[in-house]
């Protein structure tokens, strides 16, 4: 695999979502989680999908319970508590695992890409950002302690 196009994911409906179909795009891909104290960045992740779709970002939020049980909803409740929460806009995947042995090969190919603190590859927490230019290609990595906000200029650079 050389790029996130090589990849599908399934939507929140259980649709197929072929990576592919957003190439030519900027990606920012999330791990996601309803119960969280970063739970509030849906708000900073759909400013984001408003202000730059159009130019062609991308937000895709993946679910996932892997840390501290704080996605614990099934996919309906997951994607109502986002729309009425949130009015979260851009596209939710279905819920996945971001690390171990049942890892989405998605989240093994972008950890391999772009490793965290002191080469790390494993996903610390939830709201985990990665964000992918226009070739598919991992550019940078963000902790969940950094806001959406803050991307704006590693986004506009790649836009």
């Amino acid at each position: 695999m050389s790029s996130v196009y090589d990849f599908t994911a399934e939507t929140i409906d259980g649709q197929p979502a072929p990576l592919s179909d957003h190439r030519g795009k900027v990606l920012l891909i999330v791990n996601t989680a309803s119960k969280c104290g970063f739970t509030k960045q849906y708000a900073g992740l759909e400013d984001l999908h408003r202000k730059y779709a159009e130019r062609g970002l991308v937000v895709l939020g993946f679910p996932c319970n892997q840390f501290g049980q704080q996605e614990p909803g099934d996919e309906a409740e997951i994607k109502s508590f986002c729309s009425l929460t949130y009015d979260v806009d851009f596209p939710m995947m279905r819920k996945i695992d971001v690390n171990g042995p049942s890892a989405h090969p998605l989240y093994v190919f972008l950890k391999k890409q772009k490793k965290g603190v002191l080469g790390t590859e494993g996903i610390k927490w939830n709201f985990t950002k990665f964000l992918v230019d226009r070739s598919g290609r991992v550019v940078d990595r963000f902790a969940p302690t950094v806001e959406p906000k803050a991307l704006e200029g590693a986004i506009e650079a790649l836009l």
